[in-house]
């Protein structure tokens, strides 16, 4: 029974720690945080940790906006919130057709540092993903 016990908070933790975390700016590497200065000059973050990135939270002209960087301060992707309506008309269809009964309640553009640039949409708690041409490329639980 200890043994168990101890399985679950040690699952409980790890479980924890691999979500998105708040993080103090004083935290943040000085290559990240020198990266988003030149990126974003005058701009204030939020800083989250995910997984071994960290992750920029700010509001740019009214558009809430993400950037997501390595270790090293190198941008790996960043993440616009868009209308619904601005989604490629692929991906609404996409929903129509497979989601039923289910609307999106957000939508955003992500774009990679290649400049590859997917979408997403917030469809009954998940996040469904798809590439630039609006073309299904996968699912991803919140």
């Amino acid at each position: 029974m200890k043994q168990l016990l101890i399985l679950v908070l040690a699952i409980t933790t790890l479980t924890v720690a691999a979500c998105a975390q708040k993080l103090d700016a004083s935290k943040v590497p000085a290559a990240v945080k020198t990266a988003f200065a030149k990126q974003y000059p005058g701009v204030t973050a939020k800083w989250e940790k995910e997984k071994s990135n960290y992750e920029a939270g700010f509001k740019q002209n009214g558009t809430s906006i993400s950037v997501l960087y390595d270790a090293n301060g190198t941008m790996t992707e960043s993440e616009t919130d868009i209308k619904i309506s601005d989604l490629p008309p692929t991906v609404l269809a996409y929903v129509k057709e497979h989601y039923k009964g289910k609307s999106i309640k957000e939508g955003a553009k992500i774009t990679k540092a290649d400049g590859t640039v997917n979408y997403e949409a917030e469809v009954n708690g998940k996040d469904v993903m798809f590439d630039a041409d609006g073309k299904f490329l996968k699912e991803v639980k919140d």
